[in-house]
């Protein structure tokens, strides 16, 4: 498959949610059976700090939370499975400080340095400007995370500057790189071949 060759869009939904697939994974929505599998997953300091919303110790009713709440005012969550259904993290589309939407994501750590990040990221960056229809999309993350802006610039985004992010985990704010993507780049990345087709 080239990068120029059209992929179906939304093979299959779960509720109001499209699933995502990629090569090696799916993108769907959360049910409340998942609970267990994400709070087993993001129950991790190293996750939960590196993210603004995960608290730290997360248990079974905060995915509980997060799944009741998820696919709300205009948020798109989705869980990040393998093709053989196993839940490995998740993430989402929302809006939080004006109207440009924000792209957030974590994995479970046993499913870090693998490029299920980058993979799923691929996908979502997709949605977001061919269904969704946004134009611009930003995204942030801890300074102390290389591994994370790797995968933003591995996507295309660019680095505008830092801000302050309250982390939910620490209690504080913290120092977060912030990096945005226009879709004409990403539309210009996808024809040269520098970003590569995942689905």
């Amino acid at each position: 498959m080239t990068l120029l060759e059209e992929i179906p869009r939304e093979p299959y939904r779960e509720g109001s949610s499209p699933v995502l697939e990629t090569k090696r994974l799916a993108l769907r929505a959360a049910r409340l059976e998942d609970a267990k599998a994400v709070a087993a997953l993001a129950n991790d300091r190293r996750i939960a700090e590196n993210t603004a919303r995960i608290p730290y110790p997360y248990k079974v009713a905060d995915a509980e939370k997060f799944i009741g709440g998820a696919n709300k005012n205009g948020e798109a969550a989705f869980l990040v499975t393998l093709r053989d259904r196993t839940v490995i993290g998740a993430c989402g589309i929302m809006f939080h400080y004006d109207d440009v939407p924000e792209l957030g994501y974590w994995l479970g750590v046993p499913y870090w340095n693998k490029g299920y990040a980058t993979e799923a990221l691929h996908a979502l960056i997709d949605y977001a400007f061919t269904d969704l229809s946004h134009e611009t999309l930003q995204a942030g993350a801890r300074v102390t995370n290389p591994a994370s802006r790797r995968v933003l610039e591995k996507c295309g985004f660019q680095w505008t500057g830092v801000g302050l992010y309250r982390i939910n985990a620490i209690k504080s704010s913290a120092p977060i790189d912030r990096f945005r993507l226009e879709r004409s780049i990403w539309s210009a990345l996808k024809t040269w071949g520098r970003v590569k087709r995942v689905m």
